[in-house]
């Protein structure tokens, strides 16, 4: 029985040695906080002028300090204490540290911008990475779509130079074995007819003193000059070529420095995803029953991992986590997970972006002068009030908008816009306008209410 059942079912938590309430394996600070989020209440408020005091006081166990700086002088695996004693795996053998992505990262957030301020989310986000950090746990990030909790990962990645983001994308039809691992039993049996096939029919004459499987026969003196065997230089392919781990085994695979891995969208999947993930997570380990029934013949097997070109060796037919990974769960909370799954996972809310974290934002994906723009001030105020007139839009509804309202490309040239326009600055000006508003369409699929007329 794991630890942490038995504890569950007396209303305690790991760690608790008797009645004595739980006491967290980091500073006060984040004990709190967890259990804030846990739906305790939460603690005294600052004053104003202390809160703006302490933005910049990070507590020492942070890691994970939230800053969007690369960390410098030290790795992951240096800075990171030993996990608890139940979350403490030792998996082999270890694999070279993973591919960097920066090219994707900067995609996802734009490019590199340090943020200057810490808002009292911006200091709640990293309380709670920092947690599932030391925790060895994954966190569950719930908000309406479009808040950014998928950037997440990267933002982690890129500021712990943990390299490539694993990302497994959810649907109604997902399975855990796709994120675990593919086998190509198909494709292994096309493979084997196809090198068949190749094999001539007959061997060299009889006159060379060889039967037609290429065996010396009546004192025959050999095979001619280059002669191969049928079959001999074509072995039937190997089972690893077949079988390729995706997103979670590869994330479960002995890492010396824990992977990043998203969980994109888990509410989407079938109800029995979230119970099928339990057994993996609280294991570190799973079987590929494919390796396992060869291990014998092939006790070590390389097998195509889900980084581009990437490989790794599986001993025994069963993946064996070291590092566990940093699992970033998103769920836009189409429905609840069982309790069995909420209670091994943390768990963060993510709020609608302010405004100034959505200038930063439009900073990092576009630049500083687009944010200083001509009109980019007035669209961001506009759009928050249209998110709050619309129940909430996406903040890439905004990024599409300033990108075309700061190309210039819609308010230049004597085209004319909308019926009846004669190609004045107005005319342009008024049509981005309406193409702006038309951007900014409600997600939940409502029509907008007709105006008059």
């Amino acid at each position: 029985m794991h630890p942490d059942d038995g504890l569950a079912r007396e209303g305690r938590s790991p760690g608790d040695g008797g009645a004595e309430p739980f006491a967290a394996p980091f500073p006060e600070s984040a004990a709190g906080l967890v259990k804030g989020v846990a739906g305790g209440p939460p603690g005294p408020q600052p004053e104003a002028g202390a809160e703006a005091e302490a933005e910049d006081a990070r507590p020492s166990w942070w890691i994970y300090q939230g800053t969007g700086r690369p960390l410098t002088g030290a790795s992951l695996g240096e800075l990171l204490p030993p996990p608890p004693p139940w979350r403490r795996f030792q998996g082999t053998p270890v694999l070279p540290p993973p591919p960097s992505d920066d090219e994707e990262i900067e995609r996802r957030l734009g490019r590199f911008a340090q943020l200057t301020t810490t808002s009292r989310q911006a200091r709640r986000e990293a309380d709670m990475v920092n947690a599932a950090l030391h925790l060895r746990r994954p966190l569950l990030v719930t908000g309406r779509p479009g808040t950014g909790k998928s950037a997440l990962a990267y933002r982690i990645s890129r500021e712990l130079r943990l390299g490539r983001v694993l990302r497994w994308h959810i649907t109604s039809r997902t399975t855990l074995r796709a994120g675990l691992y593919e086998y190509d039993a198909i494709g292994r049996v096309q493979d084997s007819a196809a090198l068949r096939a190749r094999e001539p029919e007959a061997g060299p004459p009889q006159s060379a003193g060889l039967t037609p499987n290429g065996r010396t026969v009546n004192g025959g003196s050999g095979p001619p000059a280059g002669y191969t065997a049928p079959g001999a230089g074509d072995p039937l392919p190997g089972i690893g070529d077949y079988v390729q781990l995706g997103p979670l085994g590869t994330a479960l695979l002995a890492h010396e420095a824990p992977r990043i891995l998203l969980i994109d969208e888990l509410d989407k999947s079938d109800q029995d995803l979230a119970n099928d993930l339990l057994s993996v997570f609280e294991e570190g380990q799973f079987a590929v029953p494919e390796l396992v029934r060869v291990r014998r013949r092939e006790p070590r097997v390389t097998v195509m991992t889900d980084d581009p070109h990437g490989s790794a060796d599986v001993v025994g037919g069963v993946v064996h986590c070291r590092a566990f990974p940093i699992v970033v769960i998103t769920s836009n909370g189409e429905r609840e997970f069982p309790p069995a799954f909420l209670r091994r996972c943390l768990r963060l809310r993510m709020p609608d972006p302010d405004r100034s974290q959505l200038v930063d934002m439009v900073a990092a994906h576009l630049t500083r002068s687009a944010v200083s723009g001509p009109g980019t001030e007035d669209l961001i105020t506009r759009f928050l009030q249209r998110s709050r007139e619309r129940g909430g839009l996406a903040v890439d509804q905004l990024l599409n908008s300033v990108f075309l309202a700061t190309s210039g490309r819609l308010t230049e040239g004597p085209e004319e816009y909308g019926p009846g326009g004669d190609g004045t600055v107005g005319d342009r000006q008024e049509a981005l306008q309406e193409l702006v508003e038309a951007l900014w369409h409600r997600l939940d699929g409502a029509e907008e209410e007709a105006g008059p007329g």
